[in-house]
């Protein structure tokens, strides 16, 4: 259901493009991205400008609608893991030198007294 909503929503917002650029600016005549005066026909009596319009708006719904969905399901996504019944290692904790004796110099053990 994932896979198949993000390939709906990489299609509409590459429709949602195309029918954008296809629309006019203001002022400007639409019918000549379609040939000129004969492609009033193609889109009906009121021009392409109300196709295009309804086109883009419902392409927009869609777009949105996909969004939200897509966001609310990766912000709920469950995150598993295959180590998951694994238990943790337990770490061994150091135990902290003892506090270092002072040297002392070394006794001469050998019998050195004179006779």
């Amino acid at each position: 259901m994932y896979t198949a909503v993000i390939i709906l929503h990489i299609l509409v917002s590459i429709f949602l493009v195309i029918v954008v650029l296809l629309q006019a600016g203001k002022g400007a005549s639409i019918g000549a991205s379609f040939g000129g005066s004969s492609s009033q026909t193609l889109f009906g009596s009121a021009g392409p400008a109300t196709f295009l319009t309804k086109m883009t708006a419902g392409c927009a719904v869609i777009f949105m609608i996909t969004s939200l969905y897509l966001t609310y399901m990766a912000a709920h996504r469950v995150t598993g893991s295959i180590m998951k019944d694994v238990p943790a290692a337990k770490k061994e904790v150091q135990q902290t030198p003892q506090q270092a004796q002072p040297a002392t110099a070394p006794q001469d053990t050998s019998n050195t007294t004179t006779k």
